[in-house]
C-alpha cells in the first residue's frame, strides 16, 4: 500500500495514530492496541514515505527537521480528514507520528465531555486551563469548547496552535486562526500579536514557557477569555507547574495574579475499559473563594479536598467519583480505577 491507502486504512480502523518508523511495519494505534499495516520498514523506505508526507503538506520544505532534528506541521486527504504529524530524526534514520483529525468538528456528547467541563466556556474572561497526559484529548475538548462559544457568543476568536488541527468557520463569532511556526515564529510572539488584534477569547494551544503564561496572565487580567492546555494531570499539579515556570523572585507575585484570573482546570484522561478500547475521564475544579486562598497561601496540596467536598453542588468534578461511577457502570474495572486514581488508598477503601 501507498501513503495514501495506509492513512485510508488506519481511518477504517478508527485509528487514532500512525507510526512510521525502519525495523518496524506502519503501525495504527486503535482503541489502545497497535495494529500493522504493511511490511517492515527499511530506513529508506521510512525516508520516503515521509518524502510524501511533505508532498501532501503542499510540498513543505525540511528546513525545520534539517536545522532542529524534528518538524510539527498537518496534511489533509480531500474529504477524508485531517492529520497532525510529527517528524524526527531517530538513530539517524527519519520516522514520524501522524494523528488523525475529523474535517468535521467533534460531538462533545458523542466524545463522553460532561456539561460540567463545557459550562466553563460561560465565562466572559480569565484563564480555564484543560489538561492532561499527551493524547488524552486536550485538543478535541478546547475545540468543542471554542465551537460552544462561536456558536452562542458574538466576538472575535483567535486560536494559536502547533500545527492547526480542527478548523472553524465563523458563525456567530469570527475566528483567526493562527498556526506556530508557519504564522508567527512562537506562542508568545502570536499571543503579543494577538492582544492588539481585538480578541474577545484567545485559544493557546499550549503554554509551554513562563514567558507565555506570563502574557497569557495578562491576557487574562485584561478582560479576555484566555483557553490553554498543560501536559499536567490534576488541578494541584497544574497550578504548581505554573508557578515552578517562573523565577522563585517572581512566584509570590505570580500567585496572587493566577489566584485572580483562573477560573478553572480542567483534567482528563483516557482510561482503557473491560473488553476493549478507552473512554474519558474528566475531573472539574473551579476557582472558588477558598481555591484562591489556597493558590495565594500556596496550599496547593489541599485543592483535591476542595475538589472532592464541591463535587455536585459547585460544578466540581471530582476524578476519583468519576472513576468509582465507571466502575459500578461496569465499563472499567477496580484495578484500572485505583491504577488511575488521585487517592489510591482512598478509592481502593470505597470500592469495597
Amino acid at each position: 500500500m501507498n501513503l495514501q491507502e495506509v492513512l485510508k486504512r488506519a481511518l477504517e480502523l478508527d485509528g487514532s495514530d500512525l507510526f512510521i518508523l525502519p525495523g518496524s511495519p506502519m503501525m495504527v494505534k486503535c482503541k489502545g492496541d497497535m495494529v500493522p499495516l504493511t511490511d517492515t520498514l527499511t530506513a529508506q523506505d521510512a525516508g520516503e514515505v515521509i518524502r510524501e508526507i511533505y508532498a501532501l503538506a503542499g510540498n513543505r520544505g525540511t528546513e525545520v527537521l534539517d536545522e532542529q532534528g524534528d518538524d510539527d506541521f498537518s496534511f489533509s486527504l480531500k474529504h477524508l480528514a485531517r492529520f497532525r504529524v510529527n517528524v524526527y530524526r531517530q538513530r539517524g534514520s527519519l520516522a514520524a507520528a501522524c494523528r488523525a483529525v475529523a474535517f468535521g468538528l467533534p460531538d462533545p456528547k458523542a466524545r463522553h465531555i460532561p456539561d460540567q467541563v463545557m459550562d466553563q466556556v460561560d465565562w466572559q474572561n480569565g484563564m480555564v486551563l484543560v489538561t492532561g497526559p499527551a493524547g488524552s484529548g486536550k485538543s478535541t475538548t478546547l475545540a468543542c469548547m471554542i465551537d460552544r462559544i462561536n456558536e452562542n457568543r458574538v466576538g472575535h476568536i483567535i486560536t494559536i496552535e502547533d500545527p492547526i488541527e480542527y478548523l472553524h468557520r465563523h458563525k456567530q463569532s469570527v475566528v483567526s486562526q493562527r498556526e506556530v511556526p508557519n504564522d508567527a515564529p512562537t506562542f508568545a510572539r502570536a499571543l503579543r500579536g494577538a492582544l492588539r488584534q481585538a480578541p474577545d477569547v484567545i485559544m493557546l494551544g499550549e503554554m509551554r514557557d513562563h514567558e507565555t503564561m506570563q502574557i497569557a496572565i495578562t491576557a487574562a487580567e485584561t478582560g479576555h477569555l484566555v483557553l490553554s492546555s498543560l501536559h499536567t494531570v490534576g488541578a494541584a499539579k497544574t497550578v504548581d507547574r505554573i508557578i515552578d515556570a517562573f523565577p522563585p523572585t517572581q512566584q509570590q507575585q505570580i500567585r496572587i495574579q493566577l489566584s485572580m484570573v483562573l477560573r478553572a482546570v480542567v483534567s482528563q484522561r483516557l482510561i482503557p475499559m473491560i473488553g476493549g478500547g478507552l473512554t474519558p475521564v474528566f475531573e472539574v475544579m473551579t476557582v472558588t473563594p477558598a481555591v484562591q486562598n489556597l493558590i495565594r497561601e500556596g496550599k496547593t496540596h489541599q485543592m483535591d479536598n476542595v475538589i472532592y467536598g464541591g463535587a455536585n453542588d459547585k460544578g466540581m468534578l471530582s476524578m476519583d467519583n468519576e472513576l468509582i461511577r465507571l466502575v459500578r457502570e461496569k465499563k472499567i474495572d477496580k484495578a484500572t480505577a485505583i491504577a488511575y486514581a488521585i487517592n489510591g488508598d482512598m478509592l481502593r477503601r470505597r470500592l469495597v
